[in-house]
């Protein structure tokens, strides 16, 4: 049987490239998304039609009876899960500290940190040996944010990539005797369609001067990291942070 791993925010940018990655190398797929179907539904065609197994289905992880349902699909769809990898986030306009109100800091909290937090306590019920599973692993999408500040962009979406950190090693240690790996990719610029939601589309073009390496990264390139962690071959890698920032 193959292994199951179910995506969070995998319409688009890290998530698809981590779906199609992870087909190519014989996992079945659980692809969530939010509002964008049609994209999620042509990941899971293309995944059929190279001769995977893959299911779309819908939910706002910020919604905690939306991600019960979620996980309750992917069993229906699978029996198992073997991965979680914790994508789904957001972020909103560039902005100073003291233009932010209240209403911003709830949604991009509710996405980035409740979001994962909520998928995290799903993934654990159900791969932990405590819970009667046979163990498993979570991969977190974090950020450089998270150590860089993001000033005068978006200090909101880096303090929350900040707690997703602070969950990775902390549940990596709660669960490490249960069968669960946790770990986290904190990813630097990478070229996704997110910075147009910062507002500046081009964005890349910009920080990418300040990468050591010279350039952005692609979705792929992250894509690669988590696939490591998540599999085998990171067997005694537990509650790691791994920068796929290109030295920034």
């Amino acid at each position: 049987m193959s292994r199951v791993m179910l995506v969070t925010g995998a319409s688009r940018g890290i998530g698809a490239a981590t779906a199609r990655l992870a087909a190519a190398r014989g996992y079945a797929l659980c692809i969530n998304y939010h509002q964008r179907r049609d994209a999620a539904e042509q990941l899971v065609e293309a995944i059929r039609k190279a001769g995977g197994e893959a299911t779309a289905v819908a939910a706002d992880v910020a919604r905690e009876d939306e991600v019960a349902r979620l996980f309750e699909a992917c069993d229906r769809a699978f029996g198992r899960l073997d991965v979680l990898v914790n994508n789904a986030g957001m972020l909103e306009r560039q902005m100073r500290l003291d233009e932010m109100d209240a209403a911003r800091l709830a949604r991009v909290f509710a996405t980035n940190v409740t979001g994962s937090f909520l998928c995290a306590r799903e993934a654990v019920r159900r791969m932990s040996t405590r819970h009667g599973g046979s163990g498993g692993s979570i991969v977190n999408v974090s950020s450089v944010a998270a150590k860089l500040g993001a000033p005068n962009e978006y200090i909101d979406y880096a303090a929350a990539k900040g707690a997703i950190d602070s969950m990775t090693l902390g549940l990596a240690k709660e669960v490490a005797a249960e069968g669960i790996r946790v770990n986290a990719v904190r990813p630097g610029v990478i070229d996704t369609e997110i910075h147009a939601s910062g507002g500046e589309p081009d964005r890349i073009q910009r920080v990418s001067k300040s990468v050591p390496m010279g350039r952005g990264g692609q979705a792929e390139e992250v894509a690669r990291a988590i696939l490591w962690l998540a599999s085998d071959e990171a067997s005694y890698t537990s509650g790691a942070l791994l920068d796929v920032a290109g030295a920034r």
